[in-house]
């Protein structure tokens, strides 16, 4: 029997014979038993709202709370120097969780198609695949399982809709690369309400560019073909047409046109392939010039459709390019994604933080670049007379070059990523001739840490790709740029034009990087919602994990 109906029941009987001070007393030990009746522990939400930072292991989340809290001229003076992460943090648990490719098949590190895929199936899944476990069998995902339970869905980034993050939550590929066939999928599967991204190349049909009855029908619904003028495609499919007039989807290709649209199927391109990077948001934004909606943009109209659904949503964003600067050792850039991305998450700490029907999750794929603050043996402190009456007498003297904490203010005024330096020193990516001058007019163009051609002159060099693989999208470059350690973890053919610029300004910048890959390091969970939901995420776990416990917080209630 029910704590309070025996309660009322004993309390019934007594009171028939008694006083009515003896009532008196039987009605406060009835209210006493009630109040012990523990309140009912929510376990199940309505909404579930993944954030991944890609590429943001702890010590990207170290650069951006190192900015936030500690920069002199840092941008979060206003806000009591704290970041939404923070904001989550404070209010709900933490954790961390491992992202390699699990079981006892897998391998030590992970990419972001495997990673995404094990977030979005709780299953084990393989390096570059997309929705598909370990012997290739289609998985569904998390989104799937919300849209068959009647929720709303949702995917949004900054990076393309068809890139491996996205991808893996509504599409089944055995590679990530097949980007044409993930962009069809996503429109007809009918599974993903509203798609908010870049990579209006693979929606696009290949004869864009020449043909003018395709032309004049996408300038007619707003495509800006000044901008989306080039196609990724083999094919004649134009998957934006399909998209509105199939499937039932209205469409935004700009800021302005994403304020405007309406309706509770959404597809928005807003770049040709990757949305800007966050240097150049954050300039645009500051003048009031941004043409592409920014990704708090995007996750506040995803937001505002999704949540008309009464039975609920399911929403990925990701920030993705943190990854990409990670990729090229670009710390300026990359603090530039993070300030980006915890916007974002500053828009749904504000959604959500009143509510107990909702579960979010914040955490990375993996770690990329292997970056850290360093100290080091250039620059050394002068030494300095402190008050303290510990000092006896002595100067105050590091041995070492521990960083200045300007050095933060100097890193966010990078006015332009090491892709802008490099297509200032040859803007068709032929470096074969460049020289230390041209890389140093250029780094000091766009950098606070200025430069020597002498120092720069190791940016230049090349040599013969001793990895030669025919056919292979990178490796079949007969040169490479000359990386001098742990040159295996540089793959990216010319790119690595960029990491030597990272190397060259490592030192000035306090800044360390051991890989321009992946690593496999731990990397942190942020969840907020009803306790009796995310107390169980503050724990070392696995990503395969990870995914299980927001699809049964889901599928639970």
């Amino acid at each position: 029997m029910n704590k309070k109906i025996l309660a009322l029941a004993v309390s019934a009987i007594l009171l028939a014979g008694c006083s009515d001070d003896e009532k008196e007393v039987e009605v406060i030990k009835e209210v006493e038993v009630i109040k012990e009746v523990p309140p009912v522990e929510i376990t199940s939400v309505k909404n579930v709202i993944l954030m991944i930072g890609d590429g943001m292991g702890a010590q990207q989340v170290g650069l951006l709370e190192e900015y936030a809290r500690r920069a002199p001229q840092s941008t979060y003076n206003s806000k009591n120097n704290m970041t939404a992460l923070s904001k989550f943090a404070n209010a709900g648990q933490m954790g961390l969780s491992l992202n390699a490719p699990y079981g006892e098949t897998g391998s030590l590190v992970v990419d972001s198609a495997c990673s995404a895929t094990q977030l979005a199936t709780g299953m084990a899944s393989g390096s570059e695949m997309i929705g598909l476990d370990t012997h290739g069998n289609k998985v569904q995902t998390i989104l799937e399982k919300a849209k068959a339970m009647g929720k709303a869905t949702g995917l949004v980034s900054d990076t393309r809709i068809t890139h491996a993050t996205p991808a893996a939550f509504a599409s089944h590929q055995p590679h990530r690369s097949q980007e044409a066939q993930i962009a069809a999928e996503l429109v007809e599967s009918g599974n993903v309400d509203v798609l908010l991204s870049g990579g209006a190349r693979v929606f696009l049909p290949s004869n864009i560019k020449t043909d003018e009855t395709e032309r004049t029908a996408m300038a007619e619904l707003g495509l800006p073909l000044s901008t989306y003028k080039k196609s990724k495609r083999s094919d004649d499919r134009n998957i934006i047409l399909e998209a509105k007039n199939d499937h039932g989807y209205n469409l935004a290709f700009t800021g302005e046109q994403l304020n405007s649209v309406e309706g509770n199927k959404l597809l928005g391109l807003f770049s040709n392939s990757g949305m800007a990077d966050g240097i150049a948001y954050s300039a645009c934004k500051k003048d009031n010039s941004c043409t592409q909606p920014s990704l708090r943009d995007m996750t506040l109209k995803a937001l505002d459709v999704l949540s008309k659904d009464e039975d609920g949503f399911f929403l990925m964003i990701e920030g993705g390019q943190i990854d990409w600067a990670g990729h090229v050792n670009d710390a300026g850039w990359m603090l530039h994604e993070l300030l980006k991305f915890d916007e974002a998450v500053d828009a749904v700490y504000e959604w959500v933080k009143d509510r107990n029907d909702t579960l979010v999750v914040v955490t990375a794929d993996h770690e990329t670049g292997s970056f850290g603050f360093s100290y080091s043996r250039k620059d050394l402190p002068q030494a300095q007379t402190l008050s303290g009456d510990g000092m006896q007498g002595k100067d105050y003297k590091p041995n070492f070059n521990f960083g200045a904490l300007s050095k933060l203010d100097r890193l966010y005024a990078q006015s332009g990523t090491f892709y802008d330096m490099m297509n200032q020193v040859d803007s068709d990516w032929d470096f074969s001739n460049s020289t230390g001058d041209q890389w140093a007019a250029a780094i000091n163009n766009y950098s606070d840490f200025k430069v020597t051609a002498e120092q720069s002159s190791p940016i230049a060099e090349r040599e013969e790709n001793e990895y030669y693989v025919a056919e292979h999208k990178y490796l079949s470059a007969p040169e490479f740029p000359k990386i001098n350690d742990f040159k295996e973890f540089y793959v990216y053919g010319d790119e690595l034009h960029a990491n030597l610029i990272g190397r060259t300004l490592g030192a000035d910048q306090n800044t360390v990087w051991g890989t321009g890959t992946h690593t496999a390091a731990p990397v942190p969970v942020y969840a907020f919602g009803p306790q009796g939901v995310t107390k169980q995420f503050s724990t070392m776990q696995h990503h395969v994990e990870l995914g299980q416990k927001m699809m049964n917080a889901l599928i639970a209630e």
